[in-house]
């Protein structure tokens, strides 16, 4: 093969990747030799290389072959001069301030799509939110934030349990400013992704690449950021990552399924770094979000498919009996519009009953604060007053803190909303007594036993 040959390649690699893909990663590879059937290519950097292998080989590869050329591997490898020069770099790093979002549009030039990030969901838009009171605060937040004005709050830290939307939110921001920002440089990816793009830029001892690529951004959004917890290098490297990026005034967006003090393993800097922003709680559904939601993917469907007719109460009726999560009820209504379709029967409260059965059997076994507050109090034969009172005699506390492990154990409630519900108190009253009814478990027959037995009991 010749670079006359490759340069045909290349130009059949730019329409299949794209302008932004090319530009970023296939322009600076340079064709070295084909030996033994492997075309081999030189790369600026070990990570470089590692990410066009992962992203692009299969694509290069089928390409040569279509051009005439037989090649069963491709191999990316960094030149001696590039080696040389990432040597003095990670010698004397330099770090290049860039503008912020805001000024946007002088200097920036690329945009999202070189960036080793996450791909987005087309359906998390603001449009595709419904929002409702438990959500609603996080809804504006992220608003503000995707308007790309200045805003007060740097870090946002959204959090909740299971399908309560923090996910949709952070892909909708995400769209929204490469609307509004098309050559700013934003970056979404998982934790888990952070964590195993450091990792392997360790094991590559390719660091300054990765520092480069993370700081260098206008915007960083890192969903599910519990997972890093616990877990010490890639902690450290986040820490500093968000220092220097706050630093120059570039926004960080974060999602967790804790809010930050709850999360026992994350580093204590990061978790006051964090609580330095605004962290907003997304709270489990009620009736109305869940009726909206219901209605709009119900509205959705029926456009697509008129055929199928929805019978009256339905929507009402599985918003009703459908109180898991939104996940669960986007699924649910999805399953039974299927079901309708193929049978080509009117969609009614009675088809819901049959082919959601085992949904409506799951939400109705869902514990309860009421049920969880009530039996305990039963157990130990004290008032629903007392427990929820400001008593901290024993024999009022130690079931008060069972009714707080109860409710952490069997339900999907936050530490604060287990607070409100018993008395108002502080989240970390109940993240106390938690601990407390675990560590007492582990050496008091008793307290084991009484646990048990109430479990047995709401879960019957």
């Amino acid at each position: 093969m010749t670079n006359e040959t490759w340069g045909r390649v290349r130009v059949e690699l730019r329409k299949a990747v794209g302008e932004n893909n090319f530009t970023a990663w296939i322009d600076p590879i340079v064709f070295d030799r084909l030996e033994d059937r492997t075309a081999r290519f030189h790369v600026p950097t070990n990570f470089f290389g590692s990410w066009v292998s992962q992203n692009f080989r299969d694509v290069i590869l089928r390409h040569l072959n279509s051009a005439g050329i037989g090649v069963d591997r491709v191999e990316f490898s960094v030149c001696p001069a590039n080696a040389a020069r990432a040597d003095n770099a990670n010698a004397a790093p330099v770090a290049t301030p860039r503008p912020s979002l805001r000024a946007q549009g002088t200097g920036l030039k690329t945009g999202t799509d070189d960036l080793p990030g996450a791909t987005l969901n087309p359906g998390y838009t603001f449009d595709n939110f419904i929002v409702g009171k438990p959500n609603e605060l996080a809804h504006a937040a992220a608003r503000r934030v995707a308007e790309g004005r200045d805003v007060t709050f740097n870090p946002l830290f959204l959090y909740g349990g299971v399908g309560l939307g923090k996910t949709h939110l952070m892909h909708a921001i995400a769209w929204e400013l490469r609307t509004r920002f098309p050559e700013a440089r934003i970056l979404y990816l998982s934790a888990e992704q952070f964590m195993y793009r450091f990792v392997r830029a360790l094991r590559e001892q390719d660091t300054m690449t990765f520092k480069q690529i993370f700081r260098s951004v206008d915007v960083l959004m890192v969903d599910d950021v519990q997972f890093i917890a616990g877990k010490t290098s890639t902690q450290e490297e986040f820490f500093h990552t968000f220092n220097a990026l706050v630093e120059e005034g570039k926004q960080i967006i974060i999602s967790g399924d804790r809010a930050p003090v709850d999360m026992e393993a994350l580093d204590t800097r990061i978790a006051s770094r964090l609580q330095c922003g605004l962290v907003v709680d997304l709270h489990p559904t009620d009736y109305e979000l869940r009726l909206g939601v219901l209605q709009h993917k119900a509205e959705q469907a029926l456009a697509r498919n008129p055929q199928i007719k929805l019978a009256e109460g339905v929507l009402e009726f599985m918003a009703q009996r459908i109180s898991t999560n939104i996940r669960v009820v986007e699924g649910a209504l999805t399953r039974l519009f299927a079901f309708a379709d193929l049978v080509r029967r009117e969609v009614t409260i009675e088809m819901v009953q049959d082919c959601l059965s085992d949904i409506l059997r799951s939400t109705d076994r869902k514990v309860t604060l009421d049920q969880i507050i009530k039996t305990t109090c039963e157990y130990y034969n004290i008032r629903q007053a007392d427990i929820t009172g400001s008593s901290r005699a024993r024999a009022v506390a130690r079931p008060r803190q069972m009714a707080m492990f109860l409710s952490k154990t069997l339900t999907s409630r936050s530490y604060p909303e287990i607070a409100r519900k018993l008395g108002g108190r502080d989240h970390t009253t109940v993240l106390y007594g938690v601990r407390k009814i675990e560590e007492l478990m582990a050496v008091d027959s008793q307290i084991a036993e009484d646990a048990e037995i109430l479990r047995r009991m709401l879960e019957a």
